[in-house]
């Protein structure tokens, strides 16, 4: 009889993780939002703040949120763009449901929402002024690929904004922090959804994930300019963030 692939097995191939991670994600979608706040010991609304007012919007920007989930920062994209457009796009159904109840509660008729991959987006080239996204590119299967297309819909001069964990550089308090995200997140997982790696996938995630740095990395390789990031407790979290360069 052969073996059930185990958590490591699933995401540490580009062809499998991409299956996990959508699974995964309809699965959560109803307890995403509680989850969120729970988890980040209610941190991550200010992150998503810092996340949107990088941004210096004007009002009159058309901004795509990719993985928007459940809409946060797609909603609070909207509340500051007036005449302007977000976009949120997201490959879970079940996220998008609870998004567009949201929205409709909200009457916000500048956001939109629209399932896709991030992969292979449904926009033309330079498309959008400017892109965000909240944990996105550490479920992708592939960070270089999700970054190519990125730069593709972005448009010159755009920006590109993207919250996620991190890696903290001392080590002594990063082996604390993937051991504090693995035993809660089994624990979550078990308490939540019967199933300890529903949110043990953070940490073994984070482990494939290249942080703030390598990230940084990447997105100079691919003609990025301005690129940086912010830290957030340590290290745990970060801003990513760079220019798509204007034509010379």
């Amino acid at each position: 009889m052969s073996k059930k692939p185990d958590l490591k097995d699933n995401i540490s191939s580009k062809q499998t993780k991409q299956r996990y991670v959508n699974r995964m994600f309809a699965i959560i979608a109803p307890r995403y939002d509680f989850f969120t706040g729970f988890f980040s010991f209610g941190m991550d609304q200010g992150w998503k703040r810092k996340l949107i007012e990088r941004l210096h919007l004007g009002g009159h920007e058309e901004v795509l949120d990719l993985a928007c989930g459940t809409g946060d920062i797609t909603f609070a994209l909207g509340e500051r763009l007036g005449p302007g457009k977000a976009v949120g796009l997201d490959i879970t159904q079940g996220m998008l449901e609870i998004a567009e109840g949201k929205r409709r509660a909200r009457n916000l008729d500048n956001v939109f929402f629209q399932c896709a991959d991030i992969m292979r987006m449904p926009f033309p080239d330079a498309s959008f002024d400017h892109i965000t996204c909240g944990y996105a590119l550490r479920n992708v299967p592939d960070v270089e690929g999700a970054l190519v297309e990125i730069r593709r819909v972005l448009k010159p001069g755009g920006r590109f904004h993207s919250l996620d964990f991190g890696h903290p550089m001392n080590r002594a308090f990063h082996w604390f922090y993937l051991r504090y995200l693995a035993v809660s997140g089994a624990v979550a997982g078990w308490v939540l959804h019967g199933d300890p790696d529903t949110y043990r996938y953070i940490a073994e995630s984070l482990k494939l994930y290249p942080g703030q740095r390598g990230v940084q990395e990447i997105m100079n390789g691919l003609g990025f300019v301005e690129t940086g990031f912010q830290e957030f407790g340590g290290g745990i979290m970060a801003i990513n963030y760079g220019v798509k360069p204007a034509p010379a």
